[in-house]
C-alpha cells in the first residue's frame, strides 16, 4: 500500500461511487423500499468510517524495545500488514452487507432491467 492517505481516498471514493448509485435508486426507482435502502446507505457509511479510523493506528512500540532497527522494521511491517489485512477484510464485509440490503430494498421489476442492463 502506498500510504494511510491514498487508502483513506480510495475508501472515500468507493463509498462514494456506491452511495451515488444507492441514491439513484432512492429517487428514480419506482417501488423501491426507500427505508431498506436507507439501512443499506447506514451499513455502508459504517463500514467506511470504521475503515477511516483505524487505518488512523500506530504501532505502539518504539525502535528501542527491539534489539536492532532491522528487528524493529519487521515487526513493524508485520503489524501493517495484519491491521490493514482486517480493514480491508471488514470493509468487504459491510459493502457486501450493504449492497446484498440494497438489492433486498429494491423492486423486482428493477432487479430484471438491471440483469438485462448487465447483459
Amino acid at each position: 500500500m502506498a500510504s494511510k492517505r491514498e487508502f483513506k481516498k480510495n475508501v472515500d471514493r468507493l463509498g462514494s461511487d456506491i452511495i451515488e448509485n444507492m441514491m439513484v435508486a432512492w429517487y428514480n426507482a419506482e417501488g423501491a423500499d426507500k427505508k431498506g435502502i436507507a439501512d443499506a446507505m447506514g451499513t455502508l457509511l459504517k463500514g467506511i468510517e470504521a475503515a477511516r479510523n483505524n487505518s488512523n493506528l500506530f504501532f505502539d512500540r518504539g525502535a528501542k524495545a527491539f534489539p536492532n532497527r532491522r528487528e524493529y522494521g519487521k515487526a513493524k511491517e508485520v503489524f501493517f500488514k495484519k491491521l490493514f489485512t482486517k480493514i480491508i477484510a471488514d470493509l468487504n464485509t459491510s459493502v457486501s452487507d450493504s449492497l446484498k440490503q440494497f438489492n433486498a430494498a429494491l423492486p423486482k421489476e428493477v432487479k430484471e432491467a438491471n440483469k438485462e442492463g448487465a447483459n
